[in-house]
């Protein structure tokens, strides 16, 4: 773990919008005719992209990562009373989106299909089989289990790999014609980095304006330098799993910073438990790892229901419409509020350099991020402790900041009107502070 020297230069990243990302869950929504109140919610809370699972056909076992035909849409979000075809419905709620100011991403799925897929007759070769022949099921490289309802595709060694590689590149680009603004693209690190290089640059042919997530939980550093490297514009990083301690976090984030591999942080997914269920409900420590993937990263993502502490886990086959939970709080404001925060400041905006702070209390966790340009810092300061208030003080704020004119306190909650050379105060369980400044202070007023 890096601990701060103030003074240190290091080299930075440029700034641009970045994606704050509602993750919809199709199987929890439900058709698209009842998308409209989700996405509405989604823009009033300052979210910039929708991220939405597997639309596609199902095959045998129902999951929406087994995928059966990629160019039908499930039955399940379809209205047959509509009179509108599947991709017009599908159409229909993607300028939906556009028009809250939404951008859509689609989960893309290359890595395999169903074992029933149309494409194991229509294209045999395409697929990994063992000694015997039969179809080879992927497996998750940490845990060793296999996807009995999965098939593998054989992306780098098949024997009409020129094909295959044209059907992927005509599926993004088929998808994109639809309204689609880009792809968060699975388990990226098992899939040849050539492929993707293929796959991008024929997404960008026909919307240049698109963009690629790549999944990369787990895989190695160094391969997630090289997805970026191929032109993935993101990946999502493993700080959820962070304890504020251990340095992997920060040797894995900076890696990638210094390689132009900026990140997407978030508190949970889809594929994990439901962060208020584990920690019983606590609205303060629910927030703050909200507020931490937000600050943390250049990117935040953000599952349907975490506004609302719900608690049941999604299921890729069992979640239905019906599991959509009553309210255990209200998030809305205070994600709203948060999003603006990350919206509005630079150093929130980017990949920046982060230093950490050596303190005396092990159950205070104090980050400082310094802009691109140099011109904005930040310390961000985490009581840890869900359970008990810590005592916490600073001196030398002004030469931490870099000597800004002034001195902000831009925390979402129990914020100060005025910060003066020091700060000291007690931190209530899992209280956020979060402190500004900048060389040449802005006018106006501040509303986050």
């Amino acid at each position: 773990m890096r601990k701060l020297c103030v003074g240190e230069e290091g080299l930075m990243s440029s700034a641009e919008t970045p994606p704050i990302i509602y993750n919809l869950f199709p199987r929890l929504a439900g058709p698209f005719k009842n998308w409209r109140p989700h996405l509405e919610r989604a823009a009033a809370m300052g979210f910039n992209w929708v991220f939405i699972n597997p639309v596609q056909e199902c095959g045998y076992s129902g999951s929406m990562y087994a995928i059966k035909d990629h160019h039908k849409i499930d039955r399940r979000y379809l209205d047959p009373g509509s009179g509108l075809s599947e991709e017009e419905q599908f159409q229909t709620v993607l300028a939906q989106a556009r028009g809250l100011g939404l951008k859509v991403m689609l989960d893309l799925v290359v890595n395999h299909t169903a074992f029933d897929s149309v494409l194991v007759g229509a294209h045999p070769d395409w697929y990994k089989r063992d000694s015997q022949g039969s179809l080879l099921h992927p497996c998750a490289p940490d845990t060793g289990k296999v996807w009995g309802d999965l098939a593998a595709i054989d992306n780098e060694n098949a024997r009409d790999r020129e094909s295959l590689w044209r059907y992927w590149g005509d599926l993004i680009a088929y998808y994109l014609s639809l309204g689609l603004d880009g792809f968060r693209c699975d388990a990226a690190y098992q899939v040849p980095i050539p492929l993707w290089q293929h796959v991008i640059e024929r997404g960008r042919s026909v919307n240049p304006a698109a963009k690629f997530f790549a999944e990369t939980l787990g895989c190695n550093p160094r391969l997630c330098i090289e997805l970026a490297q191929a032109g993935f514009d993101y990946n999502f990083n493993s700080s959820k799993w962070w304890n504020f301690r251990d340095p992997w976090a920060l040797e894995q984030y900076e890696q990638n910073r210094l390689h132009g591999s900026p990140s997407v942080s978030f508190a949970d997914s889809h594929d994990t438990t439901r962060l208020a269920a584990d920690l019983d409900g606590n609205l303060p420590a629910i927030k703050l790892r909200y507020l931490f993937a937000a600050t943390f990263s250049t990117g935040v993502m953000m599952v349907a229901g975490y506004e609302f502490c719900f608690e049941k886990q999604l299921d890729v086959v069992e979640t239905r419409p019906e599991d959509w939970e009553p309210a255990r709080c209200d998030l809305t404001e205070f994600i709203r509020a948060a999003n603006a925060l990350k919206a509005g400041l630079q150093v929130f905006r980017e990949e920046s350099r982060i230093d950490v702070l050596a303190l005396p209390n092990s159950r205070i966790f104090a980050m400082r991020k310094i802009s691109a340009d140099e011109r904005e810092r930040a310390l961000v300061i985490l009581n840890t402790n869900l359970n008990e208030p810590q005592h916490f003080r600073i001196d030398g704020l002004h030469e931490l900041l870099g000597h800004p004119r002034e001195i902000r306190d831009v925390s979402i909650e129990n914020r100060l009107d005025t910060i003066h050379g020091f700060y000291e105060t007690h931190l209530q369980p899992a209280q956020v502070v979060i402190l500004w400044g900048e060389n040449g202070v802005r006018s106006g007023k501040f509303h986050f």
